[in-house]
């Protein structure tokens, strides 16, 4: 069971310009992702997904060209030392730490595969849960966009007939606007749980004037309101409306995250496998979060990889929330695997995966061709 090798490959697909979505970072223009392969000497192959970070090509070089060396001899059940190594490593100092944490996880969720591939064992009976139900939201980039409220209400209309009973609204536009088609939605779909994501693009000023509204329209989350790392404005924009705030995708590792917990003014975590350390550091965030009662939404990734491995751990975890669907335009959601990553139930829930592993088969002619597509995702 030791590591023979690793490999990243960084992939991207444009796409059409009557299907690019406009969030509060830009127009989506393409999609990126970098999917991990680790070999065993024994011949047990394993996937993950490392979020591109926005820099696909650069998170696969940090793999292939420095984090490979690192890994490959170890035994690859041994996942607990083998991020400590890495993270000691190429963390904790010389400051590449984001940008080594996404690489990380690639490499920590594909030797998670490993094992449960070993053992014939799905990831989430690896982590101690159990098959079952989990409610899910209609989100990811590609989806519910800066519309008008008409066509924003259309598209929550063709989200709810598939089935969803949960809608994530791109916010960060302009407030007034923001709030015509959050008002939109709500009058459309009195019983619809809304969520919204303001992707950073707000300052103080802007939640100020939002929240008060947000409440009163039973908005059940903000996110991301303001950076991660500007822990004074999530406690003073706490103090503004009784509507949570929620973030956690653009922080990394446990360390980041227990800032925010420890100051009380985010009551929602949504950290990413693919981001945040891979399955090992995922499931400490959980357990920390856990101990002050704060819940765990992850973040969705780009991939049916990341997406299975979120679902993997909600169903593995007592504090666990919703699931974010990648909507949209997003061919990379499927395109590299020989399966879905995941299925829709009648009552707006999904179910881990229960073959070995994370549960994807990866179609590598996919990966062989949709070469990296350098330049911004976002325009």
């Amino acid at each position: 069971m030791r590591v023979a090798d690793v490999q990243a490959f960084p992939i991207s697909v444009r796409i059409p310009a009557d299907r690019q979505n406009t969030i509060g970072i830009g127009k989506l223009a393409k999609r990126d992702a970098v999917l991990v392969k680790v070999t065993t000497a024994s011949g047990i192959v394993g996937w993950g997904e490392a979020h591109h970070g926005r820099n696909p090509g650069a998170v696969a070089n940090i793999i292939n060209n420095t984090m490979r060396a690192l890994v490959v001899g170890m035994d690859a059940t041994n996942v607990g030392a083998i991020w400590t190594k890495v993270y000691k490593a190429q963390v904790a100092s010389h400051g590449m730490g984001a940008g080594s944490v996404i690489a990380l996880s690639g490499v920590d969720m594909a030797l998670w595969d490993v094992r449960g591939k070993a053992v014939g064992w799905p990831v989430y009976k690896l982590l101690g849960g159990a098959r079952k139900a989990i409610p899910a939201y209609a989100g990811g980039g590609g989806a519910l966009g800066f519309n008008e409220p008409s066509k924003l209400v259309d598209e929550v209309s063709r989200l709810k007939e598939s089935g969803f009973r949960a809608v994530k609204l791109r916010i960060g536009d302009r407030v007034d606007r923001d709030l015509a088609r959050i008002e939109a939605v709500r009058k459309a779909y009195p019983d619809m749980t809304i969520l919204t994501d303001a992707n950073a693009a707000y300052t103080l000023d802007d939640a100020r004037r939002a929240m008060p509204a947000l409440a009163d329209l039973d908005v059940s989350w903000l996110e991301e309101p303001f950076p991660g790392t500007d822990l004074r404005s999530y406690k003073v924009a706490s103090t503004f409306s009784s509507t949570p705030l929620a973030l956690g995708e653009n922080l990394y590792t446990r360390f980041e995250v227990t800032g925010h917990i420890e100051q009380g003014s985010v009551r929602i975590l949504q950290p990413d496998v693919g981001k945040a350390g891979g399955f090992t550091e995922i499931m400490r965030i959980a357990a920390v979060a856990s101990a002050w009662n704060v819940a765990i939404h992850p973040h969705g990734g780009v991939t049916g990889l990341d997406l299975a491995a979120g679902i993997h751990v909600l169903a593995s975890i007592d504090n666990g929330g919703f699931f974010e669907s990648s909507e949209g335009y997003n061919p990379l959601r499927e395109g590299p695997f020989k399966q879905a990553p995941y299925e829709l139930d009648k009552d707006g829930c999904v179910y881990p995966l229960d073959t070995p592993g994370i549960g994807l088969d990866v179609d590598e002619a996919f990966i062989a061709a949709n070469p990296v597509i350098e330049g911004p995702g976002f325009v």
